[in-house]
């Protein structure tokens, strides 16, 4: 994929992974927040690898990057989506957003009205072409390019060309394979996994991830 990555709400843990291996695959990411200087400063502690660029901006900056990844917290992702829409129109935006409550010592999934968050972006998001992807990726692992990752990412959306494309990107992200498993439809499911896969590691105080065998190469 050609051009410029721009993830919204990306200076937590999961943002910072994702940039992270984007860079090494040559990207120019830029991190976005809602305080540019706070952006700033998490990219400025940043290990970033020498093959791309990441620069911290705010949300508005990240959103005119050519592909746009939504990875603000569940609670403010309609929200934030919906004020960005006319930078977002006509553009490939990723959503890697889990509705999720911690109770006690596991992670519970929540179902918005439209049965995902994909779903919500979707209907404020209505002229981009929205896809899903990065939910199972355990942050700390993503973030250190010398953990040994070697994890699939689960890709769903309507717009076949789109998730093909973000398929392909992830492709060239370094211990990442993509797996394309079908439509908007299975959003729900793939994001509820999720808290499985957080629980688990939760529980077993590990760092475990998705790869599923059998598919070849």
């Amino acid at each position: 994929m050609d051009g410029t990555i721009g993830i919204i709400g990306g200076t937590g843990p999961a943002g910072r992974g994702v940039a992270i291996r984007l860079a090494k695959a040559g990207y120019d990411v830029s991190i976005g927040s809602r305080d540019a200087q706070r952006a700033g400063e998490v990219v400025g502690a940043m290990a970033v690898p020498s093959e791309g660029a990441i620069r911290g901006v705010a949300n508005e900056d990240a959103a005119m990057a050519d592909v746009v990844i939504i990875a603000t917290p569940w609670d403010s992702a309609v929200a934030t989506a919906k004020a960005l829409r006319e930078l977002l129109a006509g553009k490939v935006v990723i959503s890697m957003v889990n509705a999720l409550v911690r109770e006690g010592r596991e992670l519970v999934p929540l179902y918005p009205s439209r049965g995902s968050m994909a779903g919500q972006l979707a209907t404020v998001l209505p002229t981009s072409r929205l896809v899903g992807a990065f939910h199972h990726l355990p942050a700390a692992q993503m973030e250190d390019l010398a953990s040994g990752l070697d994890a699939d990412v689960v890709v769903f959306g309507d717009d076949a060309a789109a998730r093909e494309a973000v398929a392909g990107l992830i492709d060239e992200m370094p211990g990442l394979r993509s797996v394309v498993a079908g439509t908007m439809s299975l959003a729900g499911a793939v994001e509820a996994f999720t808290a499985v896969c957080v629980s688990i590691n939760i529980r077993h105080k590990a760092h475990s991830y998705v790869k599923l065998e059998g598919l070849g190469n």
